[in-house]
């Protein structure tokens, strides 16, 4: 079994029904040229991403990448979805993302007056 378990979380599950059956609204409103239905289904597919994303804040959402073997059940809440995951779009959109060190120009002061340095150089 792979050490990603990508996926597998009460979010994704419950995001992926909601987005199934809103797929299946647009299909129908396709088949049958029906705005209303069209509206309808891309409408609950949206609600699905909201849900998933709120699921996924609350707790029952995983971050991205290996995780130890403990963790790999779907009715295991994660504890640190309050602090937010790293490299996570979900948590960076909520504000809760820890980013990974990115760091500041420096500053250089010389005789011709200040340089700015990139810390690459």
């Amino acid at each position: 079994m792979s050490l990603y378990d990508e996926g597998h979380t009460i979010a994704g599950w419950t995001g992926f029904g909601i987005a199934a059956v809103g797929s299946a609204v647009v299909g129908w409103g396709v088949c049958a040229v029906s705005p209303p239905l069209l509206v309808g289904g891309l409408a609950v597919v949206a609600v699905s991403v909201l849900v998933t994303w709120a699921l996924h804040l609350s707790g029952w959402g995983k971050p991205p990448g290996v995780r130890p073997r403990g963790q790999w059940g779907m009715r295991i809440r994660d504890t640190q979805a309050r602090a937010g995951h790293t490299g996570c779009v979900s948590c960076r959109l909520a504000g809760r993302g820890r980013r990974a060190g990115v760091p500041a120009p420096v500053t250089a002061t010389t005789a011709a007056g200040p340089a700015h340095l990139s810390p690459v150089e």
